[in-house]
């Protein structure tokens, strides 16, 4: 690969965590404004026509699907697309952005933990220290550096329904390893029917939150959030991370999610005006130096 080349590749993977950062700055926006449902719904009918259009021109059809990929496209759909931003809305309508990514950082840790027990994939000493250290970091940013507190007083429901994310994405990738492995499904295909699915499904629950009496009364704001969450945070994102894996590798490209957390803590600051306390900073570096350790490839 020619070095020009390279540095657009890296210059989009970088771009695309400060998009994956930027989603939880647009869910904290609009979560006070536009119900969970509705927010999750009109989301990803934005993401499923530019996903299904991307799909399009990159293999000039819409592929087919298979009687033994249906159930695995409906598991996907329900789970990463319909319950990850149900709890994803109404957790950032509780917490504070900052907060709510360092918990959702520690997705590539349990993934490791969880695979090393279904799949039997190798669990090393480094990457045990790697969930031990994130684990770590987000009682401590859970916690604001106050650990006896979660036994006394436990989790708030902001932290539940952000860590309900992460158990359901979790589950998603792990289900998503298996259709990209043997239901035969390229990533593009699994992502976008997936998208599809989930809007579907959320269509009538946002219908009964309202969202077709409310949604002529969105403001500007609300628009903007909601396409750069479809757009952005899921269409492009998405895209330009493949394109990255598949230029330089899964591990390189991989440990660009490490700066996912730092760019939603900086731009929660700028745009929130939500403080950056030392609890933070503190549990922040335990969770991506976690995360890095799980993803080396020694």
């Amino acid at each position: 690969m020619q070095r020009g080349s390279t540095i657009i590749v890296y210059v989009k993977l970088l771009l695309t965590a400060l998009f994956w950062g930027g989603t939880f700055i647009a869910g904290r926006l609009i979560a006070d404004s536009v119900g969970p449902f509705s927010a999750a719904f009109l989301r990803f009918v934005v993401a499923s026509a530019f996903l299904l259009s991307f799909m399009w021109k990159s293999e000039g059809r819409l592929p087919a699907v298979k009687k033994n990929q249906i159930v695995p496209l409906l598991l996907l759909g329900m789970t990463g697309v319909f319950a990850y931003n149900v709890f994803f809305f109404k957790g950032l309508k509780l917490i504070d952005a900052g907060r709510a990514s360092l918990i959702i950082a520690n997705n590539p840790v349990f993934i490791t933990l969880f695979a090393a027990i279904i799949f039997r994939e190798k669990l090393t000493i480094l990457k045990g220290c790697g969930i031990v250290l994130s684990v770590f970091g987000a009682a401590i940013v859970i916690s604001r550096g106050q650990l006896s507190g979660i036994l006394s007083q436990g989790l708030g429901w902001g932290e539940f329904f952000i860590f309900c994310c992460v158990a359901v994405w979790v589950t998603y990738s792990l289900i998503g390893k298996f259709v990209m492995s043997r239901a035969g499904l390229s990533p593009l295909t699994a992502v976008s029917y997936s998208a599809v699915v989930g809007a579907t499904a959320l269509l009538v629950p946002a219908l009964l939150e309202g969202v077709g009496r409310d949604f002529l009364s969105y403001s500007i704001v609300d628009w903007a959030c909601i396409f750069y969450l479809g757009y952005f945070g899921t269409v492009l994102g998405f895209v330009w991370y493949y394109e990255g894996i598949n230029a330089i590798g899964p591990m390189k490209a991989g440990q660009f999610i490490n700066f996912v957390p730092i760019s939603a803590v900086l731009l929660a600051f700028l745009m929130l005006q939500e403080p950056v306390t030392l609890s933070l900073l503190v549990g922040g570096i335990f969770v991506i130096s976690g995360v890095t350790l799980t993803n080396l490839k020694v």
